[in-house]
């Protein structure tokens, strides 16, 4: 079932992420929303000073029905305290703003373990075509995808500091964001080609 339908959703879902990286939050995110503006936007400068995280964001895509996460562990057990946290958080916003009660996600989370650079980068390329392996975009249009940071990756005058990902773990990797836009789309065809018989080889 669909877990974004709206903008709204899928905003609230990345300021979770947004937020809930940092390791020493003050408050919960919902009491966070009911500051005033001026008050939320003095505690993510504080938290952004104090550089203390849970985990980096390297890659994300948000899709209608799940998510994708690319992170790298900066704390013990950073990645479970993220993900429970932000999960939890979207669960009772997705549940108040639905009248809806009871989980929404099937489980909590499931995770693999990066263990070396070519995975790191093929992790990376898999999560930014998932939007062309689900056929909501066409290969060539990956780049106008809202919901991805592969709009991040290519960016020349992205700043961390205005953002929450860090595309320079994997765009280090290449000699600039061209490249790295290359390395993409030569596995496009062969994604989509593997997602349509996959159902025959994954039991």
């Amino acid at each position: 079932m669909p877990i974004f339908f709206n903008t709204r959703d899928y905003l609230r879902f990345l300021d979770l992420v947004r937020y809930y990286r940092f390791s020493n939050t003050p408050l919960s995110f919902s009491k966070l929303m009911n500051l005033e503006k001026e008050e939320r936007e003095k505690i993510f400068l504080e938290l952004k000073k104090e550089k203390a995280v849970h985990v980096e964001i390297l890659t994300y895509c948000l899709m209608p029905n799940h998510f994708h996460l690319l992170l790298k562990q900066k704390t013990d057990k950073g990645i479970s305290i993220f993900m429970k946290n932000i999960q939890n958080g979207y669960v009772k916003y997705f549940n108040i703003k639905n009248e809806r009660a009871g989980p929404l996600f099937q489980s909590m989370f499931k995770a693999v373990r990066i263990e070396n650079d070519e995975q790191l980068l093929h992790v990376s390329r898999y999560i930014h075509l998932n939007p062309s392996t689900a056929y909501i975009v066409e290969p060539e249009n990956l780049e106008d995808f809202t919901w991805s940071s592969l709009k991040d990756y290519l960016d020349e005058d992205f700043s961390r500091d205005n953002y929450f990902v860090d595309p320079e773990v994997v765009l280090n990797f290449f000699k600039n964001r061209k490249d790295y836009l290359k390395f993409i789309f030569d596995q496009a065809s062969y994604q989509l080609e593997l997602d349509k018989i996959k159902h025959l080889v994954l039991e």
